[in-house]
């Protein structure tokens, strides 16, 4: 592929209108709608050419029957492109794949089949066109002859946005027959997911070769294909990566950005993340979103090392909302700004994260961002030399080859934190590493259902764990019992490896037999098995740490892993004096050899059952930071704005303090004599 730059100031413009709209474009003005993207700083938008419905929004002369039935500009989509290109605005086109209902309800045939012999997505009798087709059937050619009459009829091209291509679980008669061929079992849940993946990378090499024989140079990607651990693989389909984070998706929503962005920028491409400017998320007409919430979510993606997306709806008219574009200029104009400390930028990190399913995930993330340590999330195909700590968050389970290279890893002088069940082989008996310092003393109690009750939620704590956090471990936090509210693993510490923290026992654990008040058992006062060992620079935690962070937010529970860090990275790129709610990041630009610091403080609050908000920054004032660095510093100054900070230098570090931060602040931290390496 290319070597391509993502622009950093896009909108994505849905435009999934149903057919029982009349006068669908009858509004469109193409200078209206270009000179209003232009105000607003963007500098790149997504248009459709088909959507959700199947509808095309183009003269096509291939398919004139999935021509929308009301479309009053039938040049719609060549309109908006000759528009947008006379004021330099770039503009990818849009094209759905696994949703079309047009498509749905011609061929049913196409569609996936679930394990139960039904379809996959909205009943029959349920809004929504969110049925799953099939891209191993004869669908995938009606995909590629509309792609290719795009390319035929638009007047230029300057990238495809292939929407919903993710792995899909199906059944079909084709799929079935494919895994037959290839030995597989269709039975199988994993032979068919392994299957559906095949699928998918062969989709977008197909695709991929369709645009590079219209275009060189434009721009693809696949929604929703990038997820890992499929990524690897579909990257030399694609010229970018983009996903869809907007915060409004649920109460949780700001967390997908970070843990996305974290992984995603550590795959060699630009990374393009997506917001939107509806108060909750896609389709949600006449909303607006806060403007502290969109400033939030851009300067975050900007922290990132990501371009900043922004969702919007085009009205069925083809009218262009301007108070819309409003609220955008008013970021767009900012990250306008903002640019020149961003382009090219790489994150400066020290700390590996080793992505798994669960919740484990938003524990750990929270805790090293609420600690202001720098780190990326990674998977068992990264690279680990860049790191100098790997984490394993709970329920990592290896096999020989990724835990061969953590062994390497460690045995090189790289540091490592261990949870729960992380480092255990695939049958979950024992540790793979030979670096793990423990080894599994038993299961541990067995609950009713047979299964361990090991890092489960069963009753009201019934079978939690205490512990008494003494020494480094301990630092900041009384000497006194602490409720860890699930049990842990049953371990026994390995040859030289040291014990820095034990198990206390509740007097019983609480089932229908036995109980005491609303909730676990108080402690018998006895220790037990340990609950933190270290060896070298190994430290395991026996307890589900992160899955308790991500449930309860202990602040002893985040202490402790804090501590542990402390023990194996000890001077860790930055720390700040600011509150737990600020998030910073470090990243370098070679050229012109400075690193940044991204300092953010906005609040996203649970004001709403659906839907966090941020509706103002929050000041904070005289925040003191310390940032290892690499050489000698020249100067420390505020950027976009100028402004120079006084700096002092000690052991290896350079530390300032801001004044005021609100909302959002770069500095720059320029050396003196840079050069790369």
């Amino acid at each position: 592929m290319p070597m391509f730059e993502a622009p950093f100031r896009q909108v994505h413009m849905d435009f999934h209108t149903s057919g029982d709209i009349e006068a669908v474009g009858s509004q469109f003005d193409p200078d209206e709608f270009a000179v209003t993207l232009d105000r607003s700083r963007v500098n790149s938008v997504c248009c459709f050419a088909r959507c959700h419905h199947g509808w095309l929004y183009y003269d096509s002369k291939k398919f004139p029957e999935r021509v929308h039935p009301h479309l009053a500009n039938r040049h719609l989509l060549k309109e908006q492109i000759e528009a947008c290109h006379r004021r330099g605005i770039r503009v990818p086109i849009y094209i759905t794949v696994r949703w079309d209902e047009q498509t749905t309800r011609a061929h049913p045939e196409w569609l996936c089949v679930n394990p139960q012999g039904g379809i996959w997505g909205t009943p029959p009798y349920e809004p929504g066109f969110y049925q799953q087709l099939c891209i191993n059937t004869p669908y995938r050619d009606f995909v590629k002859a509309v792609t290719n009459e795009v390319f035929d009829l638009m007047p230029a091209v300057d990238g495809v946005f292939f929407d919903i291509v993710g792995i899909e679980d199906c059944s079909c008669v084709r799929c079935r027959r494919g895994m037959e061929e290839r030995g597989l079992d269709s039975a199988c849940r994993d032979d068919r997911l392994a299957y559906a993946y095949d699928v998918v990378v062969d989709f977008i090499d197909d695709m991929s070769r369709t645009v590079r024989s219209r275009s060189k140079d434009a721009g693809i990607y696949y929604n929703d294909a990038s997820l890992a651990p499929y990524c690897h693989r579909t990257l030399s389909g694609v010229t970018h990566l983009e996903f869809d984070a907007l915060p409004g998706g649920g109460p949780r929503g700001y967390e997908s950005l970070p843990l996305r962005g974290r992984f995603e920028r550590t795959l060699g491409v630009d990374c393009v993340a997506q917001t939107g400017k509806f108060h909750t998320s896609w389709g949600d007409f006449h909303s607006f979103k806060n403007l502290p919430a969109l400033q939030y979510e851009c300067f975050r993606a900007l922290s990132l090392n990501c371009m900043c997306d922004v969702g919007d709806q085009l009205l069925p008219s083809g009218r262009i909302e301007k108070e819309v574009y409003d609220l955008v200029g008013k970021v767009y104009a900012d990250v306008e700004r903002k640019e020149p400390w961003c382009r090219g930028a790489k994150a400066v990190v020290d700390i590996g994260l080793v992505s798994v399913d669960g919740r484990s995930m938003k524990g750990a993330m929270n805790v090293l961002q609420e600690g202001a340590h720098q780190f990326d999330v990674i998977d068992d195909a990264s690279d680990l030399t860049p790191y100098k700590v790997l984490i394993l968050p709970d329920r990592v389970r290896l096999n020989e080859a990724f835990a061969s290279a953590i062994d390497a890893f460690v045995a090189a002088g790289g540091k490592l934190l261990m949870t729960f069940e992380s480092g255990l082989g695939p049958d979950g008996r024992d540790f793979l590493l030979g670096s793990a310092p423990v080894t599994v003393a038993g299961d541990g109690p067995i609950h009713t259902d047979g299964k361990p009750v090991r890092g489960r939620e069963i009753g009201s704590s019934g079978y939690a764990d205490y512990v008494v956090p003494a020494g480094p471990i301990g630092r900041g936090l009384p000497q006194t019992e602490h409720v860890m509210y699930t049990k842990g693993v049953e371990v026994a510490a390995g040859l030289g490896a040291e014990v820095l923290v034990s198990v206390t026992e509740p007097v019983f654990h609480r089932t229908w037999r036995r109980f005491c008040s609303h909730r676990q058992a108080p402690s018998s006062g006895k220790a037990s098995y340990p609950a933190v060992v270290r060896k070298d620079g190994v430290i395991y935690f026996g307890h589900a740490v992160f899955d308790l962070y991500a449930g309860y937010a202990p602040l002893w529970v985040k202490k402790m892993v804090l501590n542990a860090l402390d023990l194996i990275l000890p001077e860790p790129v930055l720390r700040h004096s600011g509150p737990s709610t600020l998030e910073a990041t470090v990243n370098e630009q070679i050229v012109p050899g400075r690193w940044v610091v991204h300092l953010l403080h906005y609040i996203p609050l649970g004001r709403a059952e659906h839907v966090s908000v941020v509706e103002e920054a929050i000041p904070v004032y005289d925040v003191a930071v310390s940032v290892s660095v690499p050489r000698p510093v020249r100067s420390v100054r505020l950027v976009p704005e100028g402004g120079d900070l006084a700096f002092g230098k000690r052991d290896g570090r350079v530390e300032f303090v801001l004044p005021k931060l609100n909302g959002h602040q770069m500095i720059e931290v320029t050396f003196k004599d840079f050069s790369a390496g």
